[in-house]
């Protein structure tokens, strides 16, 4: 059996043909060369399979076992470089029926999605969404075979490979809320308050462990954290009832304060801004339906980030 690296790819078509016809003239006249080239073709065929390829019977050329078992997967191929080469069709998202997954943070779900919903309701009603959780392991694989569109979150964490595409969103950083009626805090803490105060943390994983408690284990000082939970759905309905502080993103902390009567206070340790982003594979850069969804979201993100931080 020939090794990929050596075998000429360019006989692969004039073998699609000849399994058809299983007979050079027809294949020739298909082909639109000589008897005498398609024969030479399928010699040079014969030697790069170390095998017969077609033999002769009495009811005409017939394919060896190997020849067989080489035309779908060969086939396959050949119509899959068809697709490729051919120029991208038109995307018009009033008719499509596509369907695209993202994977994001519940942070970018929040921030995302509803205005997206809201795009394809309006301009792409026949347009499904599946969005997925990041999870740890970044889904490069899935990126790779198309069963993933983009991914949403925090660059820095992501940390994709760079030989993707990463395009930044906007901007946050960390700020604190605490319920509006709080008995000790009305005005940004001091990291003295801050510490002395019960916190709460929003963890996936349920880890004791965030940024911000990465930065004060560097500065030597410690907070506690007395109520952890998964989502940010039950966050902020906890705070409001409670005197526990939530550290989380400034945009985030104040679409909670639009739920609840909520502060919304800088967070009294310096830490740095987050860029959010999206990713996407270059397979795909040129596919026009996937430059529509990176459009859609560009706006949004766009819209996002022409709201100031005030903190």
């Amino acid at each position: 059996m020939a090794n990929l690296r050596t075998f000429d790819l360019n006989l692969l078509l004039a073998f699609d043909v000849l399994m058809r016809e299983r007979n050079v003239t027809r294949a020739a006249e298909c082909m639109f060369v000589t008897q005498s080239a398609m024969s030479h073709t399928l010699h040079r065929l014969r030697q790069q399979l170390n095998d017969p390829v077609l033999v002769k019977s009495p009811t005409g050329m017939q394919p060896t076992a190997l020849a067989l078992a080489l035309v779908e997967p060969v086939r396959s191929l050949l119509q899959e470089m068809e697709r490729l080469l051919e120029a991208p069709q038109a995307f018009d998202p009033a008719s499509s029926q596509r369907r695209f997954t993202i994977a994001a943070t519940d942070y970018m779900e929040f921030l995302i999605l509803p205005e997206l919903s809201q795009l394809i309701e309006q301009s792409a009603p026949g347009v499904d969404i599946h969005v997925k959780r990041t999870e740890s392991a970044f889904p490069l694989a899935q990126l790779e075979n198309g069963s993933l569109d983009v991914v949403l979150g925090f660059a820095s964490v992501l940390n994709p490979p760079a030989h993707l595409h990463c395009e930044h969103l906007f901007m946050d950083r960390m700020a604190c809320v605490v319920r509006q009626d709080h008995p000790s805090i009305q005005a940004a803490p001091s990291l003295e308050d801050y510490l002395a105060a019960t916190h709460m943390l929003i963890s996936r994983t349920g880890d004791k462990l965030g940024v911000i408690d990465e930065k004060l284990t560097e500065l030597g000082l410690e907070r506690r954290i007395n109520f952890i939970v998964p989502h940010f759905l039950s966050a902020p309905l906890i705070v409001a009832q409670t005197h526990m502080i939530l550290s989380l993103p400034y945009r985030l902390a104040i679409a909670f304060q639009k739920l609840v009567p909520l502060q919304v206070l800088p967070v009294p340790v310096s830490l740095p801004d987050y860029d959010l982003a999206m990713i996407w594979h270059p397979l795909w850069e040129k596919d026009p339906a996937h430059g529509w969804l990176r459009e859609q979201i560009s706006s949004i993100g766009r819209t996002i980030s022409a709201s100031q931080i005030n903190l």
